[in-house]
């Protein structure tokens, strides 16, 4: 009995320490343990850093890749000694939000540039896609946009938060040497973010020679502003602009007025411009707000560009503004991916009856005597239109697409490739500005605004548009089974995919339209183009 005793505990030390090892084995860093770590244990330069299972992938939330001080370029972060856990997500820029005040958690002017990690595979070497969320430059997060499900599609996804609106870019150049960059520092976050995919991703399974920039709306636009930032060549090789094309007319005697003018309402003078560390975030926004107003004048909703606070060619950090009509010369080799909603941010006109003639009327006063003429280009482009179509389609985005497509189709070495997004939501009966995003990350279960029950087709679509981004980002062709042949974009053959129930491939179907749209609704940029 004595002896039947000695070897059950015996039996039960060794279970113990078995259970020991493998909790240790769970949990604990290689260092610590002497033993190989937990899949979700990584580490980094910086420190080991602990993610968690989210929805089938590895995701690591939060991630700091610079820390920043005011008006300055980012700098290294500085290394951490305890295992930092990344399973929620990081600060959100600092920005005007409704509904009070957030946490120091939830938006931090310090600790806002941090960076968010899906993989599925830590010893693979997959492609990596980095996601710019949209909000314009002003507003955003990478939170709207978790990438588990894209991850799934065998590559590695990245997203981002960067310094916003007037901390990312008030230009103080002419006020001090110092703020030489100021301009642009939100843009040279992102620079930054992409340095450390370089130094890092291959920890998490990506391949930092494979690297796929990717955005909408906002997004779109920082995508485009790093083709022409000499900082971020060979950073990313591969482009996919979604509904971006919005043009920034910044230029630098315009950015530095709007400085000056921020210092003029803050009553601070060049002597004492250091001073501007000291106001706090509401108040510097506010006067920014202010100066805009009285200096180069505020952006109105539905205007045909955009100025202000937001990226501003240097000829150092930013060689020219994108889209206009193409991206500085640096890129020519990167592939691009480009493409718009059917709707966008148009007013719509499906929830009224309408007949052919007061839809006629209401498009007088953008198209004047060419209204006729806008009415027979539509019905060629899209022969089963309805007249609330001709009110509702995109004015914005689609016109300087194919302009921009035109341009860097004949002058670029990498291919093009165009698409257009047309799916409706059953809630709007639109296919608006950013309904594509829940199906190129393939997460339909949270897009209950736009679709609170996806059917069988719904899911298809998302999971086809999923595998096409991912194959852009493996070889710079977005051509994946149970798709038409897709082929490169040029002016001539107009080549382009239609993202549908049914998928379908059209040539340049809507040219014409499009020129009478661009002539028409692009007249407040004419002006500018004028006087600047």
């Amino acid at each position: 009995m004595r002896q039947f005793f000695f070897r059950a505990t015996a039996l039960l030390m060794m279970c113990l320490c078995g259970l020991t090892y493998s909790m240790a084995k769970q949990t604990l860093p290689r260092s610590q343990a002497g033993i190989v770590p937990n899949p979700l244990m990584v580490k980094i330069p910086s420190g080991w850093i602990r993610g968690f299972n989210q929805e089938g992938s590895m995701a690591f939330l939060g991630i700091p890749y610079a820390k920043v001080q005011r008006f300055m370029p980012p700098l290294p972060v500085d290394p951490w000694d305890t295992v930092r856990v990344c399973d929620h997500w990081g600060p959100q820029a600092m920005q005007m939000v409704r509904g009070g005040q957030l946490s120091e958690a939830e938006m931090s002017e310090k600790n806002s540039c941090v960076l968010n990690v899906w993989t599925t595979d830590r010893n693979a070497r997959k492609p990596v896609m980095v996601w710019l969320h949209g909000g314009g430059f002003d507003s955003g997060t990478s939170a709207w946009n978790p990438g588990m499900a894209l991850a799934q599609k065998d590559v590695v996804v990245v997203s981002v938060n960067h310094r916003l609106n007037i901390l990312g870019f008030l230009d103080l150049s002419s006020c001090s040497e110092q703020y030489r960059q100021s301009g642009n520092v939100g843009m040279l976050d992102v620079v930054a973010a992409l340095q450390w995919v370089r130094d890092n991703i291959s920890l998490f399974g990506g391949d930092p020679g494979n690297v796929t920039i990717f955005g909408e709306s906002g997004g779109g636009g920082k995508v485009g502003t790093l083709l022409c930032m000499p900082a971020a060549k060979g950073l990313f090789h591969k482009a996919i602009i979604m509904s971006g094309t919005i043009l920034n007319v910044n230029t630098k005697q315009m950015s530095r007025q709007l400085g000056e003018a921020v210092l003029s309402q803050l009553g601070i003078d060049r002597e004492h411009i250091e001073r501007i560390n000291d106001v706090p975030y509401n108040e510097l926004y506010a006067a920014g707000q202010r100066a805009m107003a009285a200096s180069i004048g505020t952006r109105q909703p539905g205007t045909p560009m955009m100025w202000g606070f937001g990226p501003t060619p240097d000829g150092e950090t930013l060689l020219q503004q994108p889209f206009q009509p193409g991206f500085a010369s640096i890129s020519d080799d990167i592939p691009i991916l480009i493409g718009t909603t059917f709707n966008e941010l148009q007013r719509l006109s499906y929830d009224k009856s309408m007949t052919a003639e007061e839809a006629k009327a209401a498009l007088q006063s953008t198209f004047g005597d060419d209204t006729e003429a806008y009415v027979e280009a539509f019905g060629k482009a899209y022969p089963r239109a309805t007249p609330q179509d001709w009110l509702s389609i995109d004015w914005l985005f689609r016109p300087k697409t194919l302009i921009t497509a035109d341009e860097i189709a004949q002058s670029r070495r990498a291919n093009t490739y165009t698409y257009m997004f047309t799916w409706r939501s059953p809630v709007t009966q639109a296919s608006q500005h950013g309904h594509e995003l829940k199906f190129c990350f393939n997460t339909l279960h949270h897009a209950k605004n736009e679709l609170p029950n996806p059917t069988e087709k719904d899911l298809a679509l998302a999971d086809l548009m999923s595998s096409v981004w991912a194959a852009f980002a493996h070889t710079g062709n977005p051509n994946v089974k149970g798709l038409p042949k897709w082929k490169p974009y040029t002016a001539k053959n107009g080549e382009m995919m239609v993202f549908d129930y049914k998928c379908r491939i059209r040539h340049n179907h809507d040219r014409s339209l499009q020129q009478i749209i661009d002539k028409h609704c692009f007249r407040q940029l004419d002006e500018f183009r004028k006087k600047h």
